[in-house]
């Protein structure tokens, strides 16, 4: 930091200040430079980035864009954060996922860093009957338990609240949820449940159990089937204000009623998109709580989990940088609680290492990193503060169109919300095939020859309402049916790189071929003949001057030699050349078709 001079003497006070008109017309010759004649806003608008939800986000944020003042943290609107304090005196509740218990595993995860247990009970996880088990040697009045029951909610309730009784532990130690969330089970299964269970656990813990909530209003099935970030806060709040009328209704007051929710969202690699979001999730829902007489008990209890659908199969390794970068964001935006996934989540259940992994990840960002001691760090930020509010307003619009179509249930039932997820989903979808959001080490980077990970198969989750996606689908189904290939074969099917010229004109497009061809399980081939190679097709690779000289010749003389498909990497219009490969090409329909012609299925 900068200390001014007693005397208050500014070495920059005889500089004018930059405008932005000014900047505005040095983008300008950038962009004609590179053959772009535009200028004022328009030159702006070309270095913007259009995001879903019809957000957009611009090259440069000055003090010109305002946003809402955000508050305190631990006041209405609750931007800032639900507390005063934020996470600055011991960091963010580090929240474990267990979907089945090995002996030790619980406890190991306690021991060395985790805070919260998050455990999957009944159908797909660990059997009511089992709680005990799982909780032996568990300190129930230190260690907070969250439950995710679905239609065993009510009975795996009792279970906990019985151990909590023989071990001792007295009502006002409890701490956790009792996970209810009929809607969420709903939106997972198509199975409509009895509020009536709910409400009663709602009432019991209210009254016996001051830190135990009873609900969670869970956003993830929503995230999971393709949902954009305005979605996810639009359905988290009618579901949430869904739950609100029931328990009101039952006899509980607004305050009560807003104690007994914790919200669920999920953390993507998309960082400040994340960081935003969990702000913009506090400010819609103490706007609720507002409106509901209640302002002052409106603070959001979050629960952020690592993005199940951002999680890849092949060379998972990956993972750990998604969730990295994710669980930064999570407690960059002021999630109480952070989940993250093991990197082994999308394959089965996660080994020992992967769960050290991941609980490792949230201590060294709190403890090594220290993101915890500033509270709202992201604060103050014109970008932040503008994507806060803009992604606010996209929310809440969303949330009003399903209020308008009966609510958060009737969405659900009608099949207008799964409609709204998938046209999402479809077109982030295209530019997923089209690589303009990148995999890493699934569309980009693949590698061919590596080992695949194994473990034991995770339990099947509920099925039966929302579809599940994953970002790497597509090229999944491409990279098994090459694994099928190589299976029956012997060999993997295979693409001969024809490069011309010198490795200066060449390297270039050929690593993007051979990039592009094995995200689709395609080997490429380089060196030697097109006869030697043992492919039925082939790319061209070079530059665009070596392509006037030689690609038609250099097409011919690959026909004749037995190649049934020429490719050329690059744009252009060639005698001889079947079909072009360039970046932003639909590298699915590209992959899925050679793969065709080919004879794997």
């Amino acid at each position: 930091m900068t200390v001014l001079p007693d005397d208050g003497l500014s070495l920059a006070a005889e500089f004018p200040d930059a405008t932005h008109e000014q900047w505005q017309r040095l983008v300008e010759g950038v962009l004609r430079k590179s053959g772009k004649e535009v200028s004022g806003e328009a030159a702006e608008d070309a270095l913007s980035t259009t995001l879903e939800d019809g957000l957009r986000t611009r090259p440069l944020y000055t003090p010109r864009d305002s946003a809402p003042d955000p508050g305190l943290p631990g006041f209405p609107p609750y931007v800032r954060g639900g507390r005063p304090q934020g996470s600055a005196a011991g960091g963010w509740d580090i929240r474990q996922r267990h979907a089945a218990a090995p002996d030790g595993a619980v406890l190991a995860d306690l021991e060395n860093g985790v805070t919260s247990l998050w455990l999957l009970v009944g159908r797909g996880g660990i059997p009511v009957s089992g709680l005990a088990h799982a909780l032996d040697g568990v300190y129930l009045d230190l260690a907070p338990v969250v439950l995710d029951a679905g239609r065993d909610t009510e009975a795996a309730a009792a279970e906990l609240l019985r151990l909590y009784d023989e071990k001792g532990v007295a009502p006002e130690a409890a701490r956790g949820n009792l996970g209810a969330d009929p809607l969420g089970y709903e939106a997972r299964t198509g199975e409509s449940l009895d509020f009536a269970p709910v409400a009663a656990l709602a009432r019991r813990t209210a009254e016996e159990f001051p830190g135990l909530r009873a609900l969670t209003v869970d956003a993830l099935p929503y995230h999971e089937a393709g949902g954009s970030a305005a979605q996810e806060l639009g359905a988290s709040l009618a579901t949430g204000v869904a739950y609100l009328r029931e328990l009101t209704e039952s006899g509980l007051g607004v305050e009560q009623a807003l104690g007994q929710l914790e919200f669920r969202y999920a953390a993507t690699a998309d960082q400040f998109l994340t960081i935003a979001k969990l702000r913009a999730a506090r400010r819609l829902w103490a706007r609720v709580a507002e409106v509901s007489g209640a302002a002052d008990a409106g603070a959001q209890v979050q629960h952020a989990v690592t993005s199940p659908v951002m999680m890849s199969r092949r060379d998972p390794w990956v993972n750990m940088l998604r969730t990295t970068i994710a669980t930064l964001a999570a407690g960059v935006g002021g999630a109480d609680s952070v989940t993250v996934l093991p990197f082994d989540h999308a394959i089965g259940l996660p080994d020992a290492f992967a769960r050290r992994i991941a609980r490792n990840t949230s201590t060294i960002l709190v403890e090594e990193s220290h993101l915890a001691r500033v509270i709202d760090p992201a604060g103050g930020s014109w970008y932040v503060e503008r994507l806060t509010d803009e992604l606010a307003h996209a929310g809440w619009e969303f949330f009003r169109t399903i209020e308008r179509d009966g609510g958060q249930a009737a969405v659900l039932r009608s099949g207008r919300l799964r409609t709204d997820l998938a046209a999402t989903w479809a077109e982030r979808s295209k530019k997923l095939a089209k690589r303009r959001e990148p995999i890493t080490g699934v569309s980009e980077f693949p590698l061919l020859g590596e080992k695949p990970v194994q473990r034991e198969p995770a339990p099947e989750p509920p099925s039966g309402g929302l579809p599940r996606v994953r970002r790497d689908e597509a090229y999944e189904e491409l990279r098994a049916r090459s694994d099928a290939h190589l299976a029956a074969t012997g060999a993997r099917p295979r693409i001969y790189l024809a490069t011309l010229g010198s490795a200066a004109e060449y390297t270039g497009r050929a690593t993007f071929a051979s990039n592009l061809f094995q995200a689709g399980g395609i080997e490429p081939v380089t060196g030697g003949s097109f006869e030697e190679s043992g492919a039925g097709e082939a790319v061209l690779c070079s530059s665009d001057d070596r392509y006037a000289e030689q690609a038609e010749s250099a097409a011919e003389s690959l026909k004749a030699a037995g190649a049934r498909h020429v490719f050329l990497a690059g744009r252009g219009g060639y005698a001889g050349v079947d079909s072009y490969v360039f970046a932003g090409c639909d590298a699915v329909a590209v992959l899925s078709e050679t793969l065709d012609r080919m004879g794997v299925s």
